[in-house]
């Protein structure tokens, strides 16, 4: 077997384990549950399983000569935000389309997934190769989002076909850890893919900090809440305070208070708040106003990646804050940990990062204080994708229990506005010295 057939056969394999994964996610949904779109910031199953297939044309149509199109209707449907590719349909409007079925749509599925096997098994030049692998990627992203909105649609009724049991927590001392300051090089410098806001690799400055060892618990913003958290003005950014008066917040989305006690309603059912879980689904205005009252503040991403990342000990820069082994179930909850929920502070002391902080990767996405914008020298690797988000987003770090392994690095940017909430989105506090 050549080398270059050896690369073919590897991506072939991703992208079957990435289809296979994908329709385990939907396999005991109701049909009914296809086509719900809960709120404008959702999208319904069966869109999501389109508009990864619809992706897939993209690339096939710029690697094939001559490509035709599945349907016209389709591609209309399935256009999220590609100006190149048409008029994107209205995001707010994809639940209101019984057209097309859930049953065209899985269809349409197998249909892709087949004219892809097929390309794959044949000669792909390298533009092809990247390309493919590109969709992969951006497919196991849509396996997050997925997650996020069967939950805002079902939360405890979902039944996954694979759950398993969470570790059991060892007993470590919550603390802050200095990091000392100088040069950093931030961002990717490696040979694997990886997506192009994570690059180029470049020198930062940093003043020493110091960094909790732990993400916020829902034991720590319980205390916020009861402080009057969510009462008091000065703690919050002034387009924050406007979203908690305008839209009532007083909790984490998903909290409710009952006769006094906070539950939650998640894909563990309706259960009490666990205070030693991370605090999940909170907004970045939520998370800076916490910091704000506890007197700490936000880290720059610059600040999360060097204390996840650099060993100070051999002075080099790791690919996770446990080393280079890609991530497992031994290191980290994320999506093929199959725990379907965050972990209790302590479960992973094998992903310990070299200065010892815990859980930053997986669990919870975490805030960090630094707007996305492109690394100096940035250059898009395909138009439309990451690039046009510039503006007005915050960049999240380190995954979540909903991430795929495939899709977590230590360098990875992720990026919402600053009232998102329905992400799997929590934070760690960070302190000037």
């Amino acid at each position: 077997m050549t080398l270059e057939q050896s690369s073919h056969n590897i991506l072939l394999e991703k992208f079957n384990e990435t289809r296979v994964r994908t329709l385990e996610l939907v396999k005991t949904l109701e049909k009914d549950d296809f086509g719900v779109q809960t709120a404008f910031y959702t999208s319904p199953a069966k869109w999501h399983l389109g508009h990864v297939s619809w992706l897939n044309e993209i690339v096939l149509s710029k690697t094939t000569d001559n490509y035709e199109f599945y349907s016209d209707e389709f591609s209309e449907y399935l256009n999220s935000y590609y100006n190149q590719f048409g008029k994107p349909h209205d995001k707010a409007k994809r639940g209101i389309m019984s057209r097309p079925t859930t049953d065209e749509m899985l269809e349409y599925f197998e249909i892709i997934t087949q004219k892809v096997r097929h390309t794959m098994q044949g000669s792909l030049s390298d533009k092809a190769s990247y390309l493919f692998t590109m969709a992969i990627h951006h497919e196991c992203q849509h396996q997050e989002l997925l997650i996020y909105d069967i939950q805002h649609l079902l939360a405890e009724q979902y039944r996954p076909v694979r759950k398993n049991h969470p570790p059991k927590p060892v007993d470590v001392e919550r603390k802050s850890v200095k990091i000392d300051g100088g040069l950093y090089e931030m961002g990717y410098s490696g040979n694997e893919y990886c997506y192009d806001i994570e690059q180029p690799a470049h020198k930062v400055y940093l003043n020493e900090y110091e960094i909790e060892n732990f993400p916020v618990t829902n034991g720590d913003y319980l205390e916020f809440i009861n402080d009057g958290g969510y009462e008091d003005f000065s703690f919050w950014l002034s387009d924050g305070w406007d979203k908690v008066k305008e839209n009532g917040w007083n909790a984490p989305m998903y909290w409710e208070k009952n006769d006094g006690v906070w539950f939650t309603s998640d894909f563990m059912g309706k259960r009490k708040i666990n205070p030693d879980e991370p605090v999940c689904h909170v907004s970045f205005y939520e998370a800076s106003a916490f910091c704000k009252w506890a007197g700490k503040r936000l880290p720059t991403e610059a600040e999360w990646e060097k204390a996840a990342l650099w060993n100070n000990e051999t002075k080099e820069k790791t690919t996770f804050p446990w080393g280079n082994e890609q991530p497992s179930e031994r290191h980290a909850n994320i999506l093929e940990s199959y725990n379907w929920n965050c972990t209790k502070i302590g479960s992973y002391p094998k992903g310990v990062s070299s200065y010892g902080l815990h859980q930053m990767i997986g669990d919870v996405w975490e805030w960090t204080a630094s707007e996305f914008i492109g690394y100096p020298g940035f250059k898009s690797s395909f138009d439309e994708y990451n690039d046009k988000w510039f503006t007005n987003q915050k960049v999240l770090r380190g995954g979540s229990f909903a991430t795929p392994a495939i899709s977590i690095r230590g360098t990875y940017r992720n990026f919402f506005r600053l009232d998102e909430r329905w992400l799997v989105s929590g934070f760690r506090c960070a302190k000037d010295i």
